[in-house]
């Protein structure tokens, strides 16, 4: 089984408070599961960012909308995070 190492909000400290706050209030008090990854190492936020906008925008994309939503179902399964 895969097994991706995260950092749960209420660990995070010093600047990157700001950053989850400003998480938070776009997504309503959510902290998408694609952040508890990225806060982890932000030397990774900007390729994976750009793998995730590849994936999910539609005119883009290779998957179908259903396959998009598959993906992301198995992603916050396995990270633990919202849905």
């Amino acid at each position: 089984m895969a097994y991706m190492t995260t950092t749960p909000p209420e660990q995070v400290r010093g600047g990157l408070r700001v950053v989850l706050w400003l998480v938070k209030r776009r997504y309503g008090g959510i902290v998408p599961g694609l952040t508890h990854i990225i806060i982890r190492d932000l030397q990774i936020a900007r390729p994976l960012l750009a793998l995730y906008a590849h994936l999910h925008e539609p005119k883009r994309s290779p998957l179908s909308p259903l396959q998009r939503e598959m993906l992301a179902v198995v992603v916050n399964g396995k990270i633990g995070g919202a849905p």
